[in-house]
């Protein structure tokens, strides 16, 4: 028996079941760790070749998909060939055509991990038999995960552009909503928006945590963005809170829940994709505000809140960055 050929396929069979479990069953810890890498790399090449074309961006997402799901099948299937291969009599040709060769191995081995069974080709009693048993259970597994995967995720990703195509359906910058919500006493109509955009945005947290290859899924049309949306809200959440005068603020607790749920998705995506930035975007204008006669505070006061908020705002503005996209609240 060649040892080095069973603890080399071991190793990648090992490998790739972890990884496959981890990335598309543990929810809580994102991805596993050779499709973490993937991603990275991936993206990190897509970027470099795409900065001025944002439609081989646009293929990153589904790019990666396909990437991935190669890299378990090459992975699984070099594994079990080695395990087979391990021993020259593990493999019998019910055909008698000559020695077994690696092309062979490698026949049998894909034709019982995708479980064809062809049958010309069979395992000797005992040891070999159980083996092939668990490489055509590890098929079934990769091929039954993959696909619940893959379905979840394209879910996944129309809900991200829901959640980008609701905020941007408001308005494309901060003070153009609360612009067009002022009636001269209050922000009409903000509370039903708001609350819808904060489950979504949770939802969408939630998706990050379970999908971590739906951040790579990147959208030509910026209203589609997430990423720009999110930034929208920031903003718009920033004015209400800090801007705007205390008798005109909407519901205190309806604020607090949007803002907790940009924080979430902002600490979700920190611990992988985003590193903060080194400088911090422009503040929200509030002349545009007192053009409309909204009631707000002193730029000072504003200004020193958002000071407060420098570490938050950078964090934000990296996000717009490394999704290669421009700030959005541009007057």
């Amino acid at each position: 028996m060649n040892v080095i050929y069973l603890v080399l396929g071991t190793i990648l069979v090992v490998s790739v079941a972890v990884d496959l479990l981890w990335t598309t069953l543990w929810i809580a810890e994102g991805a596993g760790p050779l499709t973490s890498l993937l991603m990275a790399w991936t993206w990190v090449l897509l970027r470099k070749i795409g900065t001025q074309n944002v439609r081989i961006l646009s293929l990153s997402g589904p790019l990666i998909l396909i990437i991935g799901l190669t890299m378990w099948i090459v992975l699984l299937w070099s594994g079990w060939t080695l395990i087979f291969a391990s021993a020259e009599n593990a493999l019998i040709d019910t055909l008698h055509r000559g020695p077994i060769s690696w092309s062979d191995r490698i026949y049998f081995t894909g034709y019982t991990i995708f479980t064809l069974g062809m049958g010309d080709l069979v395992p000797r009693k005992g040891i070999w038999q159980l083996t092939t048993i668990l490489s055509s259970a590890s098929g079934l597994l990769f091929i039954t995960l993959s696909i619940t995967y893959m379905l979840s995720l394209l879910d996944a990703v129309t809900q991200k552009r829901s959640f980008a195509s609701t905020v941007s359906g408001l308005g494309t910058q901060s003070e153009e909503i609360l612009r067009t919500s002022w009636d001269g006493e209050e922000f009409r109509g903000l509370d039903l928006p708001l609350n819808t955009i904060t489950t979504q945005l949770n939802t969408l947290t939630t998706n990050h945590k379970a999908y971590p290859i739906l951040h790579y899924f990147y959208s030509q049309q910026t209203n589609q963005a997430a990423v720009v949306s999110v930034a929208i809200l920031n903003e718009l959440l920033t004015t209400l809170q800090f801007g705007v005068s205390e008798e005109v603020k909407p519901d205190e607790v309806l604020i607090q829940s949007a803002w907790t749920s940009v924080q979430n998705y902002l600490r979700t995506l920190n611990q992988t994709f985003v590193d903060p930035a080194d400088s911090t975007p422009p503040p929200p204008n509030l002349d545009l505000l007192r053009d409309k006669n909204v009631p707000t505070v002193s730029d000072d006061a504003f200004f020193s809140s958002l000071e407060e908020l420098s570490e938050h705002r950078q964090l934000l503005l990296g996000l717009i960055n490394s999704d290669v996209r421009q700030w959005p609240p541009l007057n």
